[in-house]
């Protein structure tokens, strides 16, 4: 694991200590590419296309962009997505 992502890892463990109520999945590839697809966005296969990808989420819910997937970013990304599978589970029950 690179250190990037093991201090986003770390960072999410502390999150979790600090009191925040839903369970933040771990900050690895695979976790994060699968959060950002539950919001319809699909991240390239490198390393650098994700960081693009959470430098371009960071900057939209107003976080500093810089491309890593601290707690904050992890909780606010795992949040989102929550609420876009939500929204997909009502369309399709109201479209049934």
């Amino acid at each position: 694991m690179s250190a990037r992502g093991m201090l986003g890892l770390v960072g999410t463990a502390v999150g979790g200590l600090i009191g925040w109520g839903e369970e933040v999945p771990a900050a690895d590839p695979a976790a994060l590419r699968g959060l950002f697809a539950d919001l319809g966005l699909s991240v390239g296969r490198t390393e650098e296309d994700l960081a693009a990808a959470v430098r371009g989420f960071q900057a939209r819910v107003g976080l500093e962009a810089d491309g890593v997937a601290g707690p904050r970013t992890v909780h606010l990304l795992a949040r989102y997505a929550k609420e876009a599978r939500e929204l997909h589970r009502f369309e399709r029950a109201a479209a049934a």
